[in-house]
């Protein structure tokens, strides 16, 4: 959630693992077919995308799978990670995308799976954040030493920016945030839901003021009229 509940507080926020999403093919053919080769992604434009199929239930990474492979065809995958690895085993797709956290966290990533470097991560992706009631102190002197100073301010950022633009878990919003070099490194998208407009933006900050980086992004983008036609789709969809 992008605001959490009254009397609710974050307490803590551990070390993040890997932001990325990845795919998990079937065969070396299946991927090849994405234009995946010697370890890079290829120019989209030289794929048949009419022959693929692959299984995903996120908004997010539909739209944004769409935009690079307009054609794919996408089916729902749910349930619990066994569950869908196990669905992608029997069923005919050419793959599926899984969040890298998920899996190997859990010791579960296939050997059959790369990282989808072109695409942008959830907000938060990766992260845990401990929360704790707001009047309890123990918990929070407790738990507090667990925090991640780096990793805290880097999901804020990418939350404000979520926030700003009004997004939830059902709205096609990627943002990430690094530091190097006491800079803050920010990349942010929306995209449309069926992958036919994707708008962009990058900014920097200095460390030390960057607190305010996510939402200057989010309201940067709000000022675009792509992005206005964009939520609006989303809210008539909704409706």
């Amino acid at each position: 959630p992008t605001q959490l509940a009254q009397g609710i507080v974050e307490n803590a926020v551990l070390e993040r693992a890997s932001t990325k999403d990845i795919f998990v093919y079937k065969t070396e053919a299946d991927l090849a077919s994405l234009g995946y080769a010697n370890g890079t992604w290829n120019d989209p434009r030289t794929v048949d995308g009419a022959r693929l199929m692959i299984g995903t239930s996120s908004i997010r990474r539909i739209a944004q799978w769409k935009h690079r492979y307009p054609n794919t065809e996408v089916e729902n995958l749910r349930g619990n990670v066994n569950t869908r690895l196990r669905k992608l085993s029997e069923s005919n797709w050419t793959g599926a995308i899984f969040a890298a956290a998920g899996l190997e966290r859990i010791h579960l990533r296939p050997d059959t799976s790369v990282n989808l470097d072109w695409m942008l991560p959830a907000p938060a992706q990766g992260a845990i954040m401990i929360v704790c009631r707001e009047e309890d102190r123990e918990a929070w002197e407790l738990v507090r030493p667990l925090n991640h100073p780096e990793t805290a301010l880097c999901a804020r950022i990418e939350r404000d920016f979520l926030r700003a633009l009004m997004g939830g878990c059902s709205t096609p919003i990627s943002a990430l945030a690094r530091i190097e070099f006491a800079q803050v490194h920010f990349e942010g998208n929306i995209c449309a839901p069926d992958g036919t407009e994707l708008v962009e933006i990058r900014k920097t900050a200095d460390i030390n003021v960057s607190n305010e980086l996510g939402s200057e992004a989010g309201n940067e983008l709000l000022r675009d009229e792509r992005v206005q036609k964009i939520i609006q789709s989303i809210r008539d969809a909704k409706s």
